[in-house]
């Protein structure tokens, strides 16, 4: 790849994951709209008539089975524990788990609860009366169509939060343009490129004195916690031009090919952007 050029196409693998990842969260988030939640913006809407329950497990397995030489390459018997949590989901589908995650959570036995566990890769085991109603929802949504349920720019899993771009709330057009623009990257420079879009929601809950050093930082689940990119007048076009005056003013104290390749996706994800975004 020339210095300064993003025209990457994806590998087969990586345009299997990626199509896997679009229909897992197309399907999860029509669960969700079934019951009265909101799933991924940029989630397509469904054209099969295959019924929604069928294909929940279709959706899990297919996108499981690739993650079987992914993230659980190095899970204890991978092919049990997918198996285990097709159950689990199909019961939360049929039981109404998706409406009220807590209480289907509490019915679960000791190693149902270790299922889902291992699948979300908790370290501890599952206390469910200390989860809130998103960490427990989403629980029994695979990890690829998890919800920032409360849009709080965060996506909690169990107790733990974690950060992603394009989240369950990014307008479609942005998501469309961010994952064309990190199309082929690996997974370390597309994680890093995730990082760099959420720091507005990171920098906006940590507080100055007026001298400059640190006051306090607001934690998730304060009412004052804020997400800035769900505010009114938030423009994901003048992020990308910031950070590219950033990156401009810094240039001859960085190594000139990460500079070229920052900058580089920076104006490639903006030209993706429609107008207004």
């Amino acid at each position: 790849m020339q210095i300064g050029d993003v025209s990457q196409t994806r590998s087969p693998l990586q345009q299997r994951r990626f199509e896997e990842q679009q229909e897992i969260q197309s399907v999860f988030s029509a669960v969700l709209e079934s019951v009265g939640k909101q799933g991924y913006e940029s989630a397509a809407p469904i054209e099969s008539n295959v019924p929604l329950e069928e294909q929940v497990q279709d959706s899990w397995d297919g996108w499981y089975q690739l993650e079987r030489v992914g993230r659980y390459r190095s899970a204890e018997t991978p092919a049990e524990l997918g198996g285990k949590f097709a159950a689990v989901i199909d019961r939360a589908y049929r039981e109404g788990g998706y409406a009220d995650p807590k209480s289907f959570l509490n019915t679960l036995s000791k190693d149902e609860l270790k299922t889902v566990q291992n699948v979300h890769w908790l370290a501890n085991s599952i206390d469910v009366n200390s989860l809130s109603e998103e960490g427990a929802l989403n629980l029994l949504i695979p990890p690829a169509a998890q919800v920032d349920l409360n849009r709080d720019g965060l996506t909690q899993s169990g107790l733990a939060y974690g950060i992603r771009f394009p989240d369950s709330t990014t307008p479609k057009e942005v998501a469309d343009a961010f994952e064309d623009a990190t199309a082929g990257m690996s997974e370390i420079d597309k994680s890093l490129h995730v990082l760099h879009m959420k720091m507005p929601v990171l920098l906006a809950n940590i507080h100055l004195n007026s001298d400059g050093t640190f006051s306090h930082q607001v934690e998730p689940g304060d009412p004052e916690f804020r997400n800035p990119m769900l505010e009114e007048g938030y423009s994901y076009s003048n992020a990308a031009r910031e950070w590219i005056e950033y990156l401009d003013y810094f240039k001859n104290t960085m190594d000139p090919r990460r500079y070229e390749s920052e900058r580089a996706f920076w104006m490639d994800f903006q030209s993706r952007l429609p107008k207004g975004a």
